[in-house]
């Protein structure tokens, strides 16, 4: 025979609408809708024992919420707080170890430029700060301070003395003016850039199309072919991409491209066709402007101010694609395929 439980609940209309709400919400934790529901069932009279049995618990979890809800009301049903596992390092060895990750390397004869979770994991241990830490947990301290010494961000300082006119003729071509006269219908402005270091890659089996309900699969082994170099000419205000794969970077390849360019319409007929370019070797100084004028009098090479790529237009097709692309080998054919973002 049972006993009956000393705990009698009685609810309140605002608690037993408390408790039957949480008893009915699937999206609560388990654990909180069954104390909602071992509290309404002892408001309804029922014993201990046959609580556990209707909600599948031991009785002993019965017996302690019954008790918590008697004694502390609906704040007894919350969880205690728990002191956790004791501290393994302590406060002033997780400060030294911070304090390593915002020094330099070199400073510590180390022969790296920059710190990973392992490098300083194991530099803790060399020193004596810890007999051992794992790299996990040397992670988890600098995050905890959003101290990541893995990741830098760059910059450059324009150092071209003529940057703002420079600049100011890109961007006013953009605009489709030149010289303070807006363009005609019949000129056109093309950016151009390399992208060199292209992997030539051929799946060693061929993949499978789409079909119903599945994506295409591209089997996972491949082979290198070696790297070639993507040349691009983007027409600003057709958003028209055209390109080239060559060997390397060069003049002999930048001048080819040009050269396709300007033979197909409507280029070939065009007025006059503006080419926004950076100072890269392939198109450098007055030499490359006097070459496209004695090979193209319709084209004219506008050079963008020094560490000013940014301001090339087809930056934004490589951010796009190329950076993550690869070169495909298939059925005979080279291809440019950009990769998933």
């Amino acid at each position: 025979m049972s006993r009956s439980s000393p705990f009698v609940i009685t609810l309140s209309e605002a608690d037993r609408a408390e408790l039957q709400r949480r008893a009915r919400c699937y999206t609560a934790p388990h654990a909180e809708v069954v104390r909602a529901k071992i509290v309404l069932l002892a408001a309804d009279g029922l014993e201990n024992t046959v609580i556990a049995a209707r909600l599948d618990v031991h009785v002993g979890v019965v017996s302690r919420w019954r008790k918590r809800f008697a004694g502390e009301g609906m704040s007894g049903l919350a969880d205690r707080e728990r002191s956790g596992r004791p501290r393994v390092f302590t406060a002033a060895v997780v400060a030294q170890v911070k304090a390593m990750a915002c020094e330099p390397p070199e400073g510590r004869d180390v022969p790296q430029s920059r710190w990973s979770a392992a490098d300083l994991a194991a530099q803790a241990a060399a020193e004596g700060l810890v007999a051992s830490v794992s790299r996990s947990t040397v992670r988890r301290w600098l995050d905890e301070d959003a101290i990541r010494p893995w990741r830098y961000r760059s910059w450059i300082f324009p150092r071209d003395p003529h940057f703002a006119a420079k600049a100011g003729r890109v961007l006013d071509l953009y605009q489709r003016i030149w010289d303070g006269t807006e363009l005609a219908d019949d000129e056109y402005v093309i950016s151009t850039d390399e992208k060199s270091q292209l992997q030539i890659l051929s799946r060693c089996h061929p993949g499978l199309p789409h079909a119903p309900g599945r994506a295409a699969r591209v089997e996972f082994e491949y082979e290198r072919h070696g790297t070639v170099a993507y040349l691009a000419a983007y027409d600003v205000h057709r958003a028209q991409l055209m390109g080239r794969v060559e060997p390397t970077t060069g003049i002999a390849p930048f001048t080819a491209l040009v050269d396709q360019v300007m033979t197909t319409e409507p280029y070939a007929s065009a007025r006059r066709v503006f080419w926004v370019a950076d100072n890269g070797s392939s198109h450098r100084g007055q030499a490359s402007i006097d070459r496209m004028a004695a090979a193209w009098p319709s084209g004219v090479l506008v050079h963008l101010p020094v560490h000013a790529s940014w301001l090339n237009q087809v930056e934004v097709v490589f951010i796009l694609s190329v950076p993550k692309a690869v070169l495909n080998v298939h059925d005979g054919h080279l291809g440019l395929l950009a990769a998933a973002s």
